[in-house]
């Protein structure tokens, strides 16, 4: 890769001026209209502003679409990674978004996140943003915590768990449409029904890092608003270090669900509303196959088979009028790894590979998908996901020479205001614990198997 000043020097740029309707935008800028390019659910923000109205709040979901309009309106370059923001966003309270804490707090969560660099400057709003009308819905007056919850299994389980000690002063903040519908959540109530804005234009880059500040914005604003003092980050280890510790290629570190990002961000809510707000880790040092087994034996809900790992749309994985998961992702294979060293069951007819003790890439498909739909793309998504899994398995012979785990050791010390030894203790057991998983694993595919066949740590 090019060294840092090179990246600086020929990184592309993008100016975006985000404007309400009926306002001009300078000529050198792309235009993000309010309402077009960033539309706002008046319902979802209503379950948002349950108790008061906040301006503050508002525009900080605003500054959220904007960044993430921004990120997917340029492509990366082929040979590095950095590019160039310049924002211009409207705000209710300049003064406020002005404050160097402020200013400093949001560029340095942006670029740690990000690896690019973000200007962002702030103007009045001509017109006052409409209060929404009040919510009928009430929280506990004892709100501890809450968790960001998808369809993902991480969620599930966590919030699971937390609500066995913690009953209603844990709220759920959802972060995906139609969760109330699905199995195993018809009697649970969410207290912010969904993300309250869609951003639309173009997209033509898609390693979307600025999707982690969005879901750690927001679920900073829900808990501001509610006055919880703790975020649950639900990830296992394997998701919240496994891609920094393994990055892909030349790509920038991924810091999305990492203790550093999310420090950063706590001092983000700690100068734009004054609150002192602490990200959680409660399965940080275990597999996610430990926290499955742990689910099952204290919560007993069969519900989590039911959840999604896969991100992919519905055009690549849905057969038959059902959408399925992919089954052969980075996420999906951590999934079918863990439910395996979990010593548990799902039906294998959720995912379109059925099949991973096979010889052959195509040969794992379910019956119905047809040999036009098994693409490239999908065959190096399978790779990608086997090899991130096998290289964290092959961290556990770095333990002894300690080098290339001595700065990520460091730097969650740091995080977490834990002492140096103590973080490379828990991290050394993480990645032993993966190994003995992910080895496991693949031999119970067989020797045979196109999977084993990738795979380099074959043997625990």
């Amino acid at each position: 890769m090019k060294n840092q000043s090179a990246e600086h020097r020929e990184a592309p740029g993008l100016a975006v001026h985000v404007a309400e309707p009926g306002t001009r935008s300078v000529v050198s800028r792309v235009r993000c209209q309010i309402e077009r390019d960033v539309a706002f659910s008046t319902e979802s923000l209503e379950s948002y502003f349950f108790s008061a109205w906040k301006p503050e709040a508002y525009d900080a979901l605003l500054v959220a679409a904007a960044i993430e309009f921004a990120d997917k309106s340029l492509r990366r370059p082929a040979y590095y990674w950095h590019r160039s923001f310049d924002l211009r966003i409207p705000v209710h309270d300049v003064e406020r978004w002005q404050q160097p804490p402020v200013v400093a707090a949001l560029r340095g969560a942006l670029e740690y996140l990000t690896g690019d660099s973000w200007q962002i400057a702030f103007y009045g709003r001509r017109r006052q943003e409409d209060r929404p009308r009040q919510s009928s819905f009430e929280l506990p007056s004892n709100v501890q915590a809450v968790i960001p919850f998808s369809n993902g299994l991480d969620s599930r389980m966590v919030a699971g768990l937390m609500e066995r000690s913690m009953k209603d002063s844990l709220v759920r903040v959802r972060l995906a449409a139609g969760l109330q519908e699905s199995e195993g959540l018809k009697g649970h109530r969410f207290a912010f029904t969904n993300v309250p804005y869609r951003v639309g234009g173009d997209s033509v880059e898609s390693s979307a890092r600025s999707r982690g500040f969005k879901f750690a914005l927001i679920s900073g604003i829900a808990a501001c608003l509610s006055g919880a003092k703790q975020i649950v980050v639900p990830e296992s280890g394997q998701g919240a270090l496994g891609p920094s510790l393994v990055p892909v290629g030349q790509t920038y570190d991924d810091y999305r669900s990492h203790p550093a990002f999310t420090r950063k961000m706590e001092r983000l809510l700690k100068a734009l509303f004054g609150v002192d707000v602490e990200f959680v880790f409660p399965q940080l040092w275990q597999t996610k196959a430990e926290t499955l087994r742990r689910f099952i034996e204290e919560c007993g809900d069969p519900s989590w088979t039911g959840t999604r790992s896969c991100w992919q749309q519905s055009r690549q994985v849905g057969l038959n009028g059902r959408r399925r998961q992919c089954g052969i992702c980075a996420a999906c294979m951590l999934r079918r790894m863990s439910v395996h060293a979990a010593a548990a069951d799902e039906p294998q007819d959720q995912y379109v590979w059925e099949r991973l003790d096979v010889a052959t890439f195509e040969d794992g498909v379910a019956d119905g998908f047809t040999a036009d739909r098994i693409t490239k793309k999908m065959r190096e998504y399978a790779i990608a996901g086997t090899l991130h899994l096998d290289h964290l398995a092959a961290l556990r012979h770095a333990s002894s020479s300690a080098s290339h785990l001595n700065v990520p050791a460091l730097h969650l010390s740091q995080a977490l205001g834990l002492d140096r030894a103590e973080v490379r203790q828990r991290l050394d057991r993480l990645i032993a614990q993966h190994a003995t998983e992910w080895c496991g694993f693949v031999s119970s595919l067989g020797e045979e198997s196109f999977v084993a066949d990738w795979a380099v740590e074959k043997a625990s």
